[in-house]
């Protein structure tokens, strides 16, 4: 359980310079020459309803709790709440945004957010493909070896392995897989990267 709160914090901290690293446009981990592949807009006009929604509830339930005469350590603590998930929902957009897909000379770096991330050596892959669902149940699951990372509970590329990975979900858990299913918002560049013996030199913003 420690280890658990201990991760949670620390996601809570990282996405907080996540926020600022996304006011300066700037991108975390993608080293020099990469290729930058995102896969963040399918869920960002959710994710800016839902916000936009949030703003507009806390708004009315202060006004609401305020013209009912409730006490102000109540009024405080509803505040305090509504506000942290708006910033859950900052921290979400702002650590996909910052933290892309990332393809270089050695290494497929496969992340979601600022709470998963899984760095899978090239020479360990054996195909790649598009393809995918479009209603995953999970954010991050392990089935059978094969391990979904789904955005918007979409998944659009495949990665098969020769070799296993060991990969660690966002609350600690270890597992091995021997296939990769993930979202990308443009699986051609992924793929054209992959593919190549070097990255493709096309860069998403």
């Amino acid at each position: 359980m420690v280890r658990v709160v201990l991760r949670i914090l620390t996601f809570e901290l990282t996405g907080l310079a996540a926020i600022g690293m996304w006011a300066l446009r700037r991108k975390h981990g993608v080293p020099r020459g990469a290729t930058v592949v995102t896969y963040a807009k399918e869920q960002a006009f959710v994710l800016t309803l839902f916000a936009f929604a949030m703003a507009v509830e806390t708004l009315v339930v202060d006004l609401l709790l305020l013209s009912l005469g409730v006490p102000a350590w109540l009024r405080i603590a509803v505040l305090v709440g509504d506000l942290y998930g708006l910033l859950f929902v900052a921290v979400m957009a702002a650590g996909c945004a910052t933290r892309p897909h990332v393809v270089t000379r050695d290494e497929l770096h496969i992340r979601y957010g600022v709470y998963f991330g899984v760095r899978v050596p090239r020479e360990l892959i054996t195909a790649v493909r598009a393809g995918g669902s479009l209603n995953e149940d999970s954010m991050v699951a392990v089935k059978d070896g094969r391990l979904t990372v789904a955005v918007a509970s979409r998944v659009n590329v495949t990665v098969e392995l020769a070799e296993p990975v060991t990969v660690v979900r966002p609350l600690g858990r270890r597992a091995e897989v021997t296939s990769i299913r993930f979202f990308a918002d443009s699986p051609e560049t992924l793929m054209a990267a992959l593919r190549s013996g070097e990255p493709a030199q096309h860069q998403h913003p």
